[in-house]
């Protein structure tokens, strides 16, 4: 590279990897999204789009005939003129390599809607000495023409001067409001054809580049000159991505070597991006105020490092911000003093905290403390790596820190020495406060990539802080706006609503019908399907061996039925149960091997209680109706044999079954062997499960009677069992739909009437699912509120 007369040598690669060009992709979604919408409305709601483009034509519609031809053939003529228009611009601007470009996205976004179910349709645009409107309206109404000059526009844009540019895109995007003018409905083919123009431009203009790709390093040069810097070789350390092009430049100065920064439009779209995604995300207090534009991001940079250097804990001074070419950010410092953390003694952890603390004193937060920006230096601490740092940081910010540079020591200098150095140099309070900030959401994404195993570092540093403060447990703070449990809850509610939705428009007729049903039968219903949260608390209590209060179990159960509703295939009533019996002072091994010994206790009852049942019904009960086809049946087993398969070939799965799953289930056999010597704590088991199972059968019994009868008890049983074990795979929360579907399937293959069956089954779930489900989440806040969750 040659700058005002002197040869500037250049070393690496300048040009930007393609998933880096932010700008571009930005530019691709937008295109691809409105080809969605435009497809969207012409086949889904094009007639609504129809009245309206004719009312909003009626009303701006207010030239007469022969002036809405005149508009309607000048503006032809302009858009006939303006791929022309676009070409000559190109070649007053010299840019004869773009040519290839112009030409390619014409021809692609031609070719694109020219393809028909038979194979290419060719344009027939004719000319009409007589009638030049009509031959204007061709290119008019073509999808083909709109979209070859859509792509072209798009594709030459970048290298246009601003006002051509804007002029011509004026004028391309006028099409819509002069058809509504001259009182004619927009063309929905041309409206298609202008956003296919724009995403198969917006693809060209990604894979080739724009101006903006090409950095400015001569300016750069004559930018550092101007301070007494006289560049003589510039070499490339970090290409461009999520953060700026390092280069490290050789100086025939006072400095020996410089680091620049440069910052181009890319990097301005991605913390953009970025900014507005921790916005969305991150509670208010958890986010610094946005910056306004990218000159504003780097100078901000640049006057932190200057107030960290005041402070004496800057390792690099800064030199130079300036604007440069192109929309190009410069900032130049110098290049970073001290050694490195990662190459530092266990001895000068101390001296690390202690800076962090000088730091904070300061009122500055760092914001983003991987190894790599920590340094010693003559005893002293510096930072470096402003990029998220604060000043007038608030206690959220400086604790977050803490936590950031509890993961990076931990990582490299073990938990011990990391949280004793913590501890000795902020006291035990400030980095108990700072634990509960050990979370992924905490973690920059730069530290994350920084720390090998930052996960297992996190993990270790949140038990070690526990350990020596002497806490039994460390709350994880909440800093984003919603949970990662909020947002399943949000999707599962949605998916709950459309799944109940055609039991919802019955309600209508199943309140016609309660008025015809037995409230005795219905009260009785509710009674039996309350021995069911007995019986569980039972089996569950017996299976904890007591450990537990049975009082707080039976509302547990309440609670319970909001959460395994909510989630799954009961899934979050699990996890429950769990949790209430580590609260209860059982550990998490044992807590997890008591549920599991019940759920197992549970299959085992459930399965006895059908066979018995499906002898006591004798011939009159056909269950080949529950039996699945052949066909599903050899589906299931080879899905079985895939699933042993993957765990027996995959390492990972195959440790987390030796690591995970074994010892629960050597723990759930050990309890198994130590019930068969326990015929007191068994019994407790057994009949609380075969309580549940009987329970929810006398519940749909009495649903069935409340409404006439007309089956017995033992059909009734038969039919909670198979349907609900088959309903109970289902993906939906609660199984809602599946559930309904099986029972009032299986009462009307026993031969009960659907005006019968179909009440019964939905009492029947008001009474065991949607009754305790609003009673459930009360209970579980109270719970919570108790800490007993």
């Amino acid at each position: 590279m040659r700058v005002d007369g002197r040869e500037i040598p250049v070393t690496g690669n300048l040009l930007q990897p393609l998933i880096r060009r932010t700008s571009d992709i930005v530019r691709v979604v937008l295109a691809a999204l409105w080809v969605g919408v435009v497809i969207a409305a012409s086949l889904i709601t094009r007639p609504e789009w129809l009245q309206l483009e004719k009312s909003l034509s009626n009303i701006v519609g207010f030239l007469e005939p022969e002036q809405s031809n005149l508009v309607y053939l000048v503006y032809g003529m302009a858009i006939v003129a303006l791929p022309f228009a676009i070409l000559i611009e190109l070649i007053i601007g010299r840019q004869w390599k773009l040519l290839a470009g112009y030409a390619a996205a014409g021809l692609i976004a031609g070719l694109l809607l020219s393809i028909t179910g038979t194979g290419l349709s060719a344009p027939k645009w004719h000319f009409e000495p007589n009638r030049l409107d009509t031959f204007l309206s061709q290119f008019l109404d073509d999808p083909r023409w709109i979209a070859m000059l859509a792509a072209v526009l798009t594709v030459s844009s970048p290298w246009l001067p601003n006002r051509p540019r804007r002029y011509l895109w004026f004028l391309l995007l006028a099409f819509a409001p002069i058809h509504l003018v001259v009182s004619t409905v927009v063309p929905a083919r041309a409206m298609f054809g202008l956003a296919v123009g724009w995403l198969v431009g917006a693809i060209l203009v990604w894979l080739v580049g724009t101006p903006a790709l090409e950095v400015p390093l001569d300016a750069a040069a004559r930018v550092l000159a101007k301070r007494g810097h006289t560049v003589t070789r510039f070499t490339v350390v970090h290409p461009a991505g999520r953060g700026p092009l390092v280069l490290a430049a050789a100086i025939d100065g006072p400095e020996r070597e410089l680091v620049i920064e440069l910052y181009g439009k890319n990097q301005r779209s991605f913390g953009a991006l970025r900014q507005l995604w921790r916005w969305l995300t991150f509670r208010a207090s958890e986010t610094a105020a946005l910056h306004g534009s990218m000159h504003r991001a780097v100078e901000h940079r640049a006057l932190i490092t200057i107030a960290v250097g005041d402070l004496g804990l800057a390792s690099s001074t800064s030199v130079a911000v300036a604007a440069l070419d192109r929309g190009w950010m410069l900032h130049a410092h110098t290049m970073p003093k001290g050694t490195p953390l990662t190459e530092l003694p266990a001895e000068q952890l101390t001296q690390v905290w202690t800076g962090l603390r000088a730091l904070h004193d300061g009122q500055i937060s760092h914001g983003d403390l991987r190894p790599t920006e920590i340094r010693i230096d003559n005893g002293s601490t510096l930072f470096g790596g402003f990029a998220s740092a604060e000043y007038g940081a608030s206690t959220k910010q400086q604790q977050s820190d803490i936590a950031q540079l509890l993961v990076s020591t931990t990582a490299i200098f073990g938990k011990e020495a990391a949280v004793c150095a913590a501890i000795e140099s902020l006291g035990a309070p400030a980095v108990l406060a700072a634990a509960s900030r050990l979370i992924k959401s905490a973690m920059p994404v730069g530290l994350r990539r920084s720390v090998p195993e930052w996960k297992h570092a996190l993990s270790e540093a949140r038990d070690e802080v526990r350990k020596q403060t002497g806490q039994d447990r460390i709350e994880a703070e909440q800093i984003t706006r919603f949970t990662r449990n909020q947002i399943i809850q949000l999707v599962l509610l949605i998916g709950l609503v459309y799944v109940a939705y055609p039991f919802i428009s019955a309600v209508p007729t199943f309140f016609t019908q309660l008025k015809s049903a037995n409230w005795w039968w219905a009260l009785l219903g509710l009674a039996v399907s309350c021995l069911t949260y007995v019986g569980a608390a039972a089996a569950l209590w017996a299976c904890a061996s007591g450990a537990v209060s049975f009082r707080n179990l039976v509302i547990m159960q309440i609670a319970n039925t909001f959460a395994a509703t909510t989630t799954p295939a009961r899934v979050g009533g699990l996890a429950l149960s769990v949790r209430f019996l580590q609260k209860g002072g059982i550990g998490a091994v044992r807590a997890t091997a008591s549920v599991a010994l019940q759920q197992a206790v549970q299959v085992i009852t459930h399965l006895s209680l059908l066979a018995v049942f499906s002898v006591a019904a004798g011939t009159s009960a056909n269950l080949s109706h529950f039996v699945p086809d052949p066909t599903v049946l050899y589906l299931l087993a080879g899905v079985g044999v895939g699933i042993i398969g993957t765990f027996m070939f995959v390492p990972t799965l195959r440790r987390w079954l030796n690591n995970s799953v074994r010892p629960q289930l050597q723990e759930v056999l050990g309890e198994l062997g130590q019930l068969a010597r326990d015929p007191k704590r068994f019994s407790v088991i057994i009949l609380g499960c075969a309580a549940i199972t009987l329970g929810m059968a006398g519940a749909l019994w009495a649903s069935v009677e409340a409404f006439g009868g007309g089956t017995t008890f033992v059909t009734v049983t038969i039919v909670t069992m198979i349907g609900g074990t088959l309903a109970s795979a289902a993906p939906t929360p609660g199984g809602v739909g599946a559930v309904e579907a099986a029972l009032i399937g299986g009462l009307a293959a026993f031969g009960l009437p659907a005006n019968i069956a179909v009440p019964s089954v939905l009492l029947y779930r008001v009474l065991t699912c949607w009754l305790p489900v609003f009673c459930g989440w009360p209970t579980m806040r109270w719970l919570a509120s108790k800490d007993m969750i």
